[in-house]
């Protein structure tokens, strides 16, 4: 999370755009920005779990980092630019990258309204925009803009653990369908290299041809542990 947001602030800076993919070295329950969570979650059962929390910057509801494949866009943009048309360019790298491995993605329909904030988990259905398999979601997305510079998370499942969000919560949630994964749609789940090298490909064929490997200088390392500390807090990860 800091990371991103250190590479969101470079993308003011510099005008530049990144595409990171990666991996979690514990599962994690990440909560959206502006998610209701204080005293929502069972703190024995996370802990008994080995599940750390921590809250994005980006939006949306809570999302299990185990068995997924997170991404991260950050670039610069107009703070009052179309939405949309953000989600349209990075969902047109996601497809290609996934349909280059096989995985028959399409861009969810427009919902009537947009699904209300709860406890329920990211992948219990799609949003507008979102990207889906069968009609169930295969990749889960929320944006942040400010100042102008734009980070857009993504989450790729690989198997299905979402529904375990549910034993963590205090309160009962009705029972939703299962997410799509990449397993469903390969009968095998990927390693997070080839995704990754999938997305690269896409983003050199669609967008930069001469895009290079992210490169973590000095500066950007150290703005990522100054962020960090935020991250590691607990007023602000159950700041409501």
């Amino acid at each position: 999370m800091a990371l991103d947001e250190a590479l969101m602030a470079r993308a003011r800076r510099r005008g530049e755009t990144v595409l990171r993919v990666y991996g979690w070295s514990r599962p994690t329950l990440s909560l959206g920005r502006n998610q209701r969570a204080a005293g929502m979650y069972r703190e024995t059962a996370l802990a008994e779990r080995g599940i750390d929390v921590v809250r994005r910057p980006t939006g949306g509801r809570a999302l299990l980092h185990h068995r997924e494949i997170t991404y991260s866009v950050t670039a610069p943009c107009e703070d009052t630019g179309a939405l949309l048309t953000e989600y349209g360019r990075i969902n047109a790298l996601l497809c290609s990258a996934l349909q280059s491995l096989g995985v028959p993605v399409v861009v969810a329909a427009p919902a009537a309204r947009a699904a209300a904030p709860s406890a329920a988990p990211c992948f219990a259905e799609p949003a507008r925009g979102e990207l889906t398999l069968r009609g169930r979601k295969l990749v889960g997305s929320a944006q942040w803009r400010e100042r102008g510079a734009m980070l857009q998370h993504g989450s790729i499942l690989v198997d299905d653990d979402q529904s375990s969000i549910a034993g963590l919560v205090r309160e009962a949630i009705a029972p939703t369908p299962p997410p799509a994964t990449l397993r469903d749609a390969l009968g095998r789940a990927p390693v997070m290299t080839e995704v990754g090298d999938a997305l690269f490909h896409a983003v050199r064929e669609l967008a930069d041809p001469d895009a290079a490997p992210l490169e973590i200088d000095d500066d950007l390392a150290r703005d990522a542990t100054d962020i960090a500390e935020r991250y590691r807090d607990d007023a602000w990860t159950w700041r409501r």
